[in-house]
């Protein structure tokens, strides 16, 4: 018999591949899905959680695939049909995409069931009761999702009346704390677990600032906009113009690599300082508004006034007065 395991290279992704291995009642070959997008901001010592999954299928001889969840993410962001969480998180959208690409899956390997990591009340918008039924019932699989972390305090699933999987074996963990969950890491030796508790980009407040304001003034965004909201400091500096400026070196290449045959990218021209990049229908003035905002941020000591370049032709434009804080503050997006 054959089951999917989504693996996110998180801790309860990983116990519950493990909890159901050790309480199979029937030889049971699972195999792994890891979803990639790009607002996982997961880490750990021995790298991102696409590493870690990929470790943790080889520490359990299992298996593993990779898909790219980003474009249905993205859809899912600007159009959530299950609305937002406290952020501009599309949770329970999200997660029915992935359980409709692990259905494909299924049908393709022949396997008999689902198993996540998924704990009962331990986030608020997708894993409350309504919300998992809501799940089973638009990807066509209830009964067949089996949550064996919390599988006690949920109704019997498939797999389980089955006789597929001891539900004796199984935990009724419910709820916020991960207490019991990190006992059972300890009791399994596993180590360096990234994202304890999440690590979505969409969940976080400041990210999501930039993310509001992208799909009020932008909402036919592409990939490129949303990777340049994951860098430098952000401005709007009118409805139909932003500015992002580098915060360092990495983050003034980042900017630069981002760059599209329609921006400007802007640096002091006597001063070291970021990188700036001007997006969207711009005049002179709003040039020189953003170099000032950037003269802000460069080495540019007492001067008042100075000179910034235009980096795609060359152009230096003079008498750019630095902006102080509270001038920039109202252009400021977070």
């Amino acid at each position: 018999m054959k089951a999917i395991a989504l693996l996110s290279g998180g801790l309860d992704s990983t116990l519950a591949i493990k909890v159901v291995q050790e309480s199979a009642l029937v030889p049971l070959e699972i195999e792994a899905i890891h979803f990639t997008t790009i607002f996982c901001r997961c880490d750990g010592k021995d790298g991102t959680c696409g590493a870690k999954a990929k470790g943790v299928a080889e520490k359990f001889n299992i298996p593993i695939r990779n898909i790219n969840n980003t474009q249905l993410l993205l859809e899912a962001v600007r159009k959530p049909r299950h609305g937002y969480g406290s952020n501009v998180n599309p949770c329970i959208d999200c997660r029915i995409n992935m359980i409709h690409s692990t259905r494909t899956t299924m049908d393709q390997i022949g396997a008999a069931f689902v198993i996540t990591g998924e704990v009962l009340g331990q986030r608020p918008m997708s894993q409350h009761l309504k919300a998992l039924k809501l799940i089973e019932k638009e990807t066509n699989l209830q009964g067949l999702i089996l949550r064996p972390l919390s599988a006690k305090v949920l109704d019997e699933t498939i797999p389980e009346k089955n006789k597929w999987v001891d539900r004796s074996k199984l935990l009724a963990i419910s709820g916020r704390s991960r207490k019991e969950q990190i006992s059972l890491a300890d009791i399994y030796e596993i180590r360096d677990y990234p994202c304890p508790a999440g690590g979505c980009l969409l969940t976080d407040p400041a990210f999501s600032a930039r993310m509001k304001d992208l799909l009020k003034y932008k909402p036919d965004f592409v990939l490129n906009d949303v990777l340049l909201l994951q860098v430098g400091r952000h401005f709007r500096l009118n409805p139909n113009l932003k500015l992002a400026v580098g915060r360092n070196e990495q983050e003034n290449q980042t900017i630069t690599n981002l760059a599209r045959e329609n921006d400007i990218l802007l640096e002091t021209a006597d001063y070291m300082g970021p990188v700036a990049l001007l997006r969207g229908d711009f005049t002179a003035a709003d040039i020189k508004l953003a170099g000032g905002i950037n003269g802000r941020y460069a080495d540019t000591g007492t001067a008042k006034g100075i000179k910034v370049k235009v980096l795609s032709n060359g152009t230096v434009i003079e008498d750019v007065l630095v902006l102080t804080d509270g001038q920039i503050d109202p252009y400021r997006i977070n």
